[in-house]
């Protein structure tokens, strides 16, 4: 059997992987603990790619309608003048668009939030008290029911003492000491941080950093590698930027839907409600019911008989969502049918929870584009018509 020196090279490849394995099984401990060590260190960098990826799809629409679209910055001097300043303005923009969206919401949720807990005490002692006359009379014919009922005695001063004690103490028992609580928040701001100004220098040189990472793929890579990589990773940010902004903008429409028809039909906590509801539909499909659980426990307090009526409400308005909007809005937006969407959303949050029905969508739309690609072009090539 003659060796040649590709076949030598690939065997001792091999060698070298099989013992790397080997080696890393027989000393998991360390291996986990140097990986853990390696995370602690990247783990800002990737936190901060995340970000950039975020902020890089308001910051091109601010790019695109601000720079790319005014006749004045198509000029020889309007070109200087761009790159100069397209970068830094986008950026800052961007950064006070989204603070800005943010303050609004905390500002329409924190007062709106502060009533509710302030008057659920009260709305709980009447609402209570409510329960148990209904169930007296549902079980008038039943003495010892009514015997356990009447004997039955609240004292909410008791009660809102052990709920404190509860979260005081289970607070002391999952955060430890105020110094390991203190020494947690710091660390998780520094991590922000670190993550945050790693993302403002992505998006800052990003035209740079894509040429530079063009380089080192070709000067490593084979052209027609390179070139697949590159329609793979333009394929992946369009899907999930497209996926991004379709999802806000189901969000929104939700919401606004919600707090709209509650308003006409004088349900209480309207404004709460579809603010609740646009945060939680973020999370594809099932969001919205965690917004809908949240909501029905607010109405329950003021009026059961409207909470019963907002069950009713959220079905037909999750119909309509769910089989009219929701499809075209995010489906459409990631090229991927419904059925499809469905089905990344199960998954996603099999494996991986809600993170996982996050990314998942834009993940299952590429693999499913660039499955399709693959099936046309071997059709083509094999000459069938379907």
């Amino acid at each position: 059997m003659n060796l040649s020196k590709e076949n030598i090279k690939e065997i001792r490849n091999i060698v070298i992987l099989v013992l790397a394995v080997l080696v890393g099984l027989w000393k998991y401990e360390v291996v986990l603990n140097v990986a853990g060590f390696i995370w602690g260190i990247i783990a800002p960098f990737i936190l901060g790619g995340a970000i950039a990826f975020i902020l890089n799809v308001p910051m091109n629409f601010v790019q695109r309608n601000i720079f790319e679209r005014r006749k004045y910055f198509q000029t020889v001097k309007g070109e200087k003048l761009k790159e100069k300043l397209e970068g830094p303005i986008s950026l800052i923009l961007t950064i006070f668009l989204v603070l800005g969206i943010l303050a609004v919401a905390v500002f329409v949720i924190v007062p709106q939030l502060g009533s509710t807990i302030s008057a659920l005490r009260y709305n709980i002692q009447e609402f209570v008290p409510m329960i148990i006359g209904e169930i007296a009379n549902l079980f008038e014919n039943n003495p010892q029911i009514l015997e356990e009922l009447n004997g039955l005695q609240l004292n909410w001063n008791n009660i809102l003492t052990t709920i404190v004690d509860f979260f005081r103490h289970g607070a002391g028992s999952v955060l430890g000491s105020t110094y390991e609580a203190a020494k947690g928040i710091l660390s998780g701001l520094t991590t922000f941080f670190i993550a945050f100004v790693f993302a403002c220098y992505i998006l800052l040189q990003k035209k740079k950093l894509s040429v530079q990472f063009q380089k080192v793929m070709y000067a490593y890579l084979k052209s027609e590698h390179v070139e697949k990589i590159m329609e793979v990773c333009s394929l992946t940010y369009k899907t999930f930027s497209s996926f991004l902004t379709g999802q806000c903008m189901e969000a929104v429409i939700l919401g606004m839907m919600f707090f709209i028809v509650m308003t006409i039909l004088k349900f209480p906590y309207a404004l709460l409600v579809g603010v609740v509801i646009a945060l939680t539909a973020l999370v594809p499909i099932f969001g919205a019911f965690i917004g809908c659980a949240v909501s029905v426990f607010l109405i329950v307090m003021v009026s059961p008989m409207k909470a019963l009526t907002f069950i009713v409400l959220f079905l037909v308005l999750q119909q309509i969502e769910g089989n009219l909007i929701y499809p075209h809005v995010v489906g459409n937006s990631v090229g991927l049918p419904s059925m499809w969407v469905l089905v990344a959303v199960m998954l996603g949050s099999s494996l991986m929870g809600i993170v996982g029905m996050l990314i998942f969508i834009p993940i299952t739309s590429v693999i499913y584009t660039l499955f399709r690609k693959n099936v046309y072009t071997r059709l083509k090539q094999k000459q069938i018509k379907l």
